[in-house]
């Protein structure tokens, strides 16, 4: 793997993950974040180390890309307005960024000649519902719900990722990841695991959206690392999607449950229309279920962490929160 690497939305959740491993690692690690969505606690454990490099910008910046892109041997670009309620109640913000900022990450990549890894999402694959493989059909909304930009903004910074790759040559990683959860994820933005678990500690109701019968998977933020840096060590990913998720699958409503279950909570779980939620026309997929058969084909790669592991590493994040 490279020395030094620039992380995007590196003081993210994930990215401040992945930033712990790579200082682990003996990397040096520059990390661009507005901070927008991220927070300076999510670095607290590395914020003194010498081998990180702290830029409070937005990757808009291009001067500032092109200068920093010029330091480091690699990019990991996880930057991204992210989030269901923040896609609904900031759409410009949402495409602009994931649009303009992944071509400005993309045009500084390739006048160095670094080489990326991509970020994308599951939502790239919109309405489509089980055993998802990378070469899956997409099926879109009306651009009249605006549930559906973050999903083709994400798909436009896939095709043109593959593009630079394709007519320039430029070395590049795509990773679609599948609802990854863990500590210091934050319910802010509609994320649902953090939600009901602080809901359920504070003995609030748990509130569901939609039916409850739709049927997620998700990835603990460690296993979600864990597939990063194996496809960045992998020659053979360069120029290909791969999903990272897990293909077990869950209710909504058995997480509400079990979420209650395991914090010990008195909570009352109360369904809410996704109208009341997210206003008139809103849209949302059955099930999203990834197929890992190709990362795991090529890097033996499996989810370890299971959803008891998941919920009780949130509770425990969230009960340090509040003890302070």
């Amino acid at each position: 793997m490279s020395d030094s690497i620039l992380v995007t939305g590196g003081a993210g959740f994930i990215g401040s993950h992945l930033v712990e491993r790579l200082l682990e690692a003996g990397k040096t690690v520059f990390v661009v974040d507005d901070l927008s969505t991220g927070s300076l606690d999510n670095l607290a454990r590395v914020r003194d180390s010498t081998s990180l490099h702290l830029i409070v910008d937005s990757i808009l910046n291009h001067p500032m890309m092109k200068d920093t892109i010029g330091q480091v041997d690699r990019v990991v670009h996880l930057a991204a307005a992210v989030g269901v309620r923040k896609i609904i109640e900031f759409p410009v913000e949402t495409i602009t960024t994931n649009v303009r900022g992944t071509e400005i990450v993309l045009d500084c990549c390739d006048k160095h000649g670094t080489p990326l890894y991509l970020a994308s999402t599951s939502e790239i694959y919109g309405k489509a519902g089980d055993q998802l493989d990378e070469e899956h059909d997409r099926v879109m909304g009306s651009t009249a719900h605006r549930r559906w930009s973050y999903a083709c903004t994400k798909a436009l910074d896939e095709f043109l990722a593959l593009a630079y790759h394709q007519e320039k040559g430029l070395p590049v990683i795509l990773g679609r990841f599948f609802n990854t959860v863990g500590p210091r994820q934050s319910g802010e933005w509609g994320m649902v695991v953090p939600t009901f678990v602080t809901q359920a500690l504070a003995g609030d109701p748990i509130t569901v959206y939609g039916s409850g019968d739709q049927q997620r998977s998700f990835c603990h933020v460690d296993d979600t690392v864990r597939a990063v840096l194996g496809l960045l060590d992998a020659p053979d990913a360069v120029g290909q999607a791969f999903n990272i998720g897990n293909e077990q699958e869950i209710t909504i409503m058995e997480l509400a449950e079990l979420v209650k279950d395991r914090v010990g909570s008195a909570s009352e779980i109360v369904v809410v229309p996704y109208h009341e939620a997210y206003g008139e026309g809103f849209e949302d997929m059955e099930r999203r279920q990834p197929d890992i058969g190709k990362i795991r084909g090529l890097l033996g790669w499996e989810p370890e962490k299971s959803m008891d592991q998941i919920i009780d590493d949130v509770v425990a994040y969230y009960r340090g929160v509040a003890a302070g």
